[in-house]
């Protein structure tokens, strides 16, 4: 039984037994598992529950400011659930996260791409590996076709290597992709289609602007009809492509780019898209078409939710980023609170196919 005179070490034992659970997803699990044994246990492994003052919790929370805004977010997010755990349990009086100062993301902090970076990583995926002189096989596109669909729907990078021929319905008004899962390396599993996405909210379906139909339509013409379960990005062995290997290479278009000191990752994409959304038509379509909880499908546990297919999500993006003769502005804007919130989400996503679980980050590269 918890109270005040328990270890905080007490706490996060029964808090990890109740999150392991949760109905969220494993990769979600392991964010949360991490940055509580790196992070935030070996801060507070000294003290009782009664002495987590919330003068305490600020000291730390700046600590982890000074490393870096997304760090102190992550571990205030986490506080907060093993201290809504505590007062659940009676074992303490209020949550000492409550009264600390706000967190601040740095100005000027970058948001989504530029429209020079997305033409050099565009230029560098189109002739990576494909010079004279280069030994081994030819790239077979897998990579920089993601990258097109990756930019084109604004999906999580997990998510677009997910897709199967199946998932894809092209009509008069245009092609709709069903997200319904995500692709996941886990420790002792290996790399695998997981039956779900990320959350809830994350099971849609949604445009595809012309670029990226393009593209898939072109994957589609590759693929026989026995392989409609397959995923449309795929090994030799017909399983999904690896997470891990998809990252590496992503990092050789970035140093063919000359954006390898940038900080880009997949994630960028996603940023960019729900920058170029929430600009063209408005924060709330953003959040629907990403898979996020917004104001309008918050009311989603009383109303009966629209399923319909909005296709000018897809106008919109293909206006902006298609490869030629992109109309740019909305790009060019200064970012609006409502935005840096939308992103912020967006950043709290995990590393679903973008920085990697700790498990991704230990799996050997495929031969």
């Amino acid at each position: 039984m918890l109270s005040l005179r328990s270890p905080f070490v007490d706490l996060a034992e029964l808090w990890l037994a109740e999150l392991a659970t949760r109905d969220i997803s494993e990769g979600t699990k392991e964010n949360y598992r991490d940055d509580l044994r790196v992070h935030v246990r070996p801060y507070f492994e000294g003290y009782t529950l009664g002495e987590i003052t919330t003068g305490r919790v600020e000291t730390f929370l700046k600590s982890q400011s000074a490393v870096s805004y997304s760090r102190a977010k992550h571990t205030r997010t986490l506080l907060n659930q093993l201290f809504g755990y505590a007062l659940r349990n009676d074992a303490m009086p209020r949550n000492p996260v409550e009264g600390t100062s706000s967190l601040h993301r740095p100005k000027g902090s970058p948001q989504a791409l530029t429209a020079d970076q997305i033409a050099a990583i565009r230029r560098a995926a189109a002739v990576w590996r494909t010079g004279p002189g280069v030994k081994g096989p030819k790239p077979d596109g897998q990579v920089r076709d993601a990258v097109e669909v990756l930019l084109g729907t604004g999906m999580r990078p997990g998510e677009v290597l997910a897709i199967r021929p199946l998932d894809i319905r092209d009509t008069k008004q245009g092609m709709t992709v069903h997200i319904c899962g995500t692709v996941v390396t886990r420790t002792g599993k290996g790399t695998y289609r997981q039956v779900r996405p990320k959350t809830d909210a994350s099971f849609r379906t949604i445009p595809v602007p012309k670029f990226a139909a393009d593209v898939i339509r072109s994957r589609l013409d590759q693929m026989g009809p026995e392989e409609k379960e397959w995923t449309l990005f795929h090994n030799r062995d017909g399983g999904p492509l690896s997470p891990h290997n998809f990252r590496r290479t992503f990092r050789e278009f970035l140093a063919l780019a000359d954006l390898s000191d940038s900080g880009i990752t997949p994630r960028w994409f996603r940023r960019t898209g729900a920058t170029v959304l929430a600009r063209g038509i408005s924060a709330d379509a953003a959040a629907t078409h990403l898979g996020h909880t917004s104001t309008a499908i918050t009311e989603g546990h009383y109303i009966e939710p629209d399923l319909t297919v909005d296709f000018a999500a897809a106008a919109v993006i293909e206006t902006t980023l298609r490869p030629t003769n992109p109309d740019l502005s909305l790009l060019t804007r200064p970012l609006s609170e409502e935005e840096e919130l939308l992103l912020d989400q967006i950043d709290d996503d995990g590393a679903d196919g973008d920085g990697g679980t700790e498990g991704e980050r230990k799996e050997a590269p495929a031969a």
